[in-house]
């Protein structure tokens, strides 16, 4: 009887963190979705001027930066007349304006003006109350990325404080070994899970891939997935792929749930490539991908090979624009896969399919993780329609980079704004050379009027090439700004 008055007193007394470490250590066998950090965005990438329109787990929220320069995630409503935040302003006393009639929030979700108010102290006293408040959740700054917790309230502050997000530990010592290539970013049209499977399933590249990651006719080959480390509630698992290529030592795909896959190839010369690729759910059938590439030099500071010419130096925005070859070379049958799975599944997902290769064993044990460690599915947030949407068909859709990517990323929009510049500058440039050589024509003909047959001079000639050359320059820059609004893609084409 002592030992438990003792046991509950203790239990009385302990702090709120550890009472959640210890609710955590209760529920191993349960992973909560809602009390995980998400990458969410790239904070370089992100306009601080307005604010941005998200969603979350069904959620929509909108990531807007206060006047101290740290970025704050709301609720993507008014609590006035539930208008859209992110239709809002950021004003420069560092507040959330909201655009329908002006009230105006700070960095905690705290309402501090309302200017219909029929005096000051009417207005503080509807400021004051828990009504007028926006609803906040938890955010950081970490590696470059915005993470956001997935749950508000008092409550909410206090346990993100105990998880750290999946961050990528090479990163954090500083070493003149590593390498951080670009951050990119899309939302893609398929469920966070698909995404999940496919890039833990090394068998589909050479195919799906054709051209830049291997050849399908030629690469398509065996090997067997190992696991190296037990699946895990809270942690994931992990799967070595052998055999690998003759230079590397081992490849490593590694599951951290909920949203990273960490894929280490480490060579026989002590260098690695690290492949660090996050996929956040935000509403069913969609997901936001955000990777990059780490390269790991060896003790003699050389350089492992890298993801192709996606390792090569080159501006961030060209790596964003020319990630749309890759990623749109699956994204189209992932899309309509998950449609087809959902119409034909009947309970387990092993049994909707026909998995007899070992390639296959990390996708199998993806979805084990996913039925018996984490319900199932993600719970969607209630306000959203758990429903998956209607397939799409028009593939230009399915291939929008500007929706999906251009519209949210500042360094694309003002590449986007250079590009069309030059190309108007060279069209501008195409002009005058023509009308010089028209003139240096007409001058030689005023000149050798006498004469029945006269040769342009030298000068007439470059006129003319200058012309050509800067019309073909400016159409071509006007056909490259196309991939910022959408890049096709045909496999039937793709020789």
């Amino acid at each position: 009887m002592a030992t438990e008055i003792s046991m509950q007193g203790d239990m009385h007394n302990a702090s709120p963190l550890d009472t959640f470490a210890n609710e955590l250590q209760a529920e191993e066998e349960t992973f909560q979705w809602t009390k995980q950090w998400y990458a969410l965005a790239v904070v370089e990438f992100l306009d601080p001027s307005r604010p941005h329109a998200m969603q979350l787990l069904g959620k929509n929220i909108v990531l807007w930066q206060d006047g101290s320069g740290k970025w704050r995630c709301f609720e993507d409503f008014c609590p006035h007349r539930l208008a859209p935040l992110s239709e809002g302003r950021v004003e420069s006393d560092g507040t959330l304006l909201c655009a329908y009639h002006a009230w105006r929030f700070d960095s905690q979700g705290n309402c501090v003006s309302i200017p219909q108010s029929k005096d000051k102290e009417t207005e503080a006293k509807h400021c004051s109350n828990p009504k007028s408040c926006a609803v906040a959740y938890p955010t950081q700054e970490c590696q470059g990325l915005l993470w956001v917790w997935s749950e508000s309230g008092s409550q909410a502050q206090v346990e993100s404080q105990l998880k750290t997000p999946r961050i990528i530990p090479e990163l954090e010592n500083n070493s003149k070994r590593v390498m951080h290539l670009f951050w990119n970013v899309r939302d893609l049209p398929y469920g966070w899970d698909f995404f999940m499977e496919n890039v833990s399933d090394p068998a589909h590249v050479p195919v799906s891939h054709h051209g830049i990651m291997g050849n399908r006719y030629q690469d398509a080959k065996y090997y067997d997935m190992i696991k190296v480390r037990q699946m895990s509630t809270q942690e994931g698992f992990a799967y070595e792929m052998t055999p690998v290529e003759p230079d590397i030592k081992q490849k490593v795909y590694d599951f951290q749930p909920p949203s990273h896959m960490r894929i280490v190839s480490t060579y026989k010369d002590g260098g690695k490539l690290i492949l660090a690729l996050y996929a956040t759910p935000t509403r069913p059938g969609w997901c936001r991908h955000i990777g990059c590439q780490v390269l790991v030099k060896n003790e003699a500071l050389k350089t492992p090979k890298g993801l192709g010419f996606f390792a090569l130096p080159m501006p961030t925005w060209l790596g964003h624009v020319l990630g749309s070859l890759f990623l749109h070379q699956d994204a189209v049958f992932l899309h309509h896969q998950e449609k087809i799975i959902a119409q034909r599944r009947q309970g387990k997902w092993v049994n909707a399919v026909y998995t007899p290769n070992p390639q296959d064993k990390m996708t199998i044990a993806f979805r084990q993780w996913l039925e018996k460690r984490a319900g199932g599915g993600i719970p969607w947030d209630s306000s959203c329609d758990p429903n998956l949407p209607p397939a799409e068909r028009d593939k230009q859709k399915l291939f929008d980079v500007w929706t999906t990517h251009t519209q949210d990323c500042s360094v694309c929009q003002n590449a986007l704004t250079n590009i069309n510049r030059l190309s108007i500058l060279a069209y501008i440039a195409a002009v005058v050379c023509f009308g010089l050589g028209v003139i240096v024509d007409a001058r030689t003909v005023a000149s050798a009027v006498q004469s029945t047959f006269v040769t342009p001079p030298a000068s007439f000639w470059w006129a003319i090439g200058g012309t050509i050359l800067f019309a073909i320059a400016g159409y071509q820059l006007k056909r490259f700004s196309r991939l910022f609004y959408v890049y096709e893609f045909e496999h039937s084409h793709n020789d």
